[in-house]
């Protein structure tokens, strides 16, 4: 089995801040011990209608602008600011990722060569985009099932395959919600990804969006190769994802139940093993002859 790779999603958790960013990147690498640390790109006018744009947030409360355009500008950082990420996540020895929401995001992104970018739920029936990354960054593509479909999950990794980019694919088991009762969070999922999909993608992943750090372990059991939770500093902070993130203690003890599970998916090396040898031959005692 592949050790799992862990990726610590910052999104727009940072506040708008680069300051915030950095301290988030340094924590999940040297803290948490997370591989990967992830953010978003999104060109809000692209993405959203006027009426979108404009209109005011659906819940003020977390809002960090007077409209839902400008709250979405606000959290946004401009490609130099990308470039910046990315190097502070080499310094502290994580990998730097980004979500891409629109072809514009995306070209933007490739531009600094990342080693994956993730295409998530909300757009992974954008024709246009998949194209765009499969004919324009050679790095893994990475994609979450959430809200869709059987048929459409099949018709993703038909286009990939038609591209000749499916073993470049990672594909995610997510239920889109914020956060996901366990009820719904459908585990199960990832069973059924591995056996449709194992020799025509590169991986299986989990995409999280619950509470507590107990299910990932049983994720990485049932085969995931990848978990990816919502990460921030502080749960109780203004913006909408920080309700279903996990605060640095959570995330390094995710990392750390995760690993662990891994370590012990194995057989037994031999019938007796070297640990076992001294205690059988002080607590097997009387034993008849068979």
């Amino acid at each position: 089995m592949t050790k799992p790779t862990i990726i610590a999603e910052i999104g727009g958790n940072h506040k708008g801040d680069m300051a915030i960013a950095k301290e988030m990147i340094i924590t999940a690498a040297t803290f948490c011990k997370a591989d990967v640390v992830k953010f978003q790109k999104r060109c809000n006018k692209e993405l959203l209608t006027s009426e979108e744009y404009n209109a005011p947030h659906p819940n003020p409360a977390n809002s960090y602008g007077a409209t839902y355009g400008a709250h979405r500008e606000f959290l946004e950082f401009d490609l130099e600011q990308h470039k910046q990420l990315k190097k502070w996540c080499e310094e502290y020895g994580v990998i730097y990722s980004t979500s891409v929401w629109d072809k514009t995001s995306a070209k933007e992104i490739i531009s600094i060569d990342p080693k994956l970018i993730k295409v998530p739920s909300a757009c992974n029936l954008n024709k246009d985009l998949l194209k765009h990354l499969c004919g324009h960054f050679p790095g893994e593509i990475h994609l979450s099932f959430g809200m869709t479909t059987l048929e459409e999950e099949e018709l993703i990794v038909k286009f990939f395959e038609q591209k000749g980019r499916a073993k470049d694919l990672v594909i995610y088991s997510c239920t889109s919600g914020y956060p996901v009762p366990f009820e719904d969070i459908s585990l199960l999922e990832i069973t059924r990804l591995k056996n449709l999909y194992k020799d025509r993608v590169k991986a299986i992943g989990f995409s999280g969006h619950h509470l507590g750090i107990a299910v990932d372990s049983a994720a990485v059991a049932l085969g995931a190769e990848w978990i990816e939770r919502h990460f921030t500093l502080d749960r109780t902070w203004k913006g909408t994802d920080h309700a279903a993130s996990l605060e640095p203690d959570g995330l390094r003890k995710l990392v750390r139940d995760c690993n662990a599970v891994y370590k012990a998916l194995t057989f037994k090396k031999e019938q007796i093993l070297d640990i076992e040898k001294v205690q059988r031959d002080k607590l097997k005692k009387n034993q008849i002859k068979w």
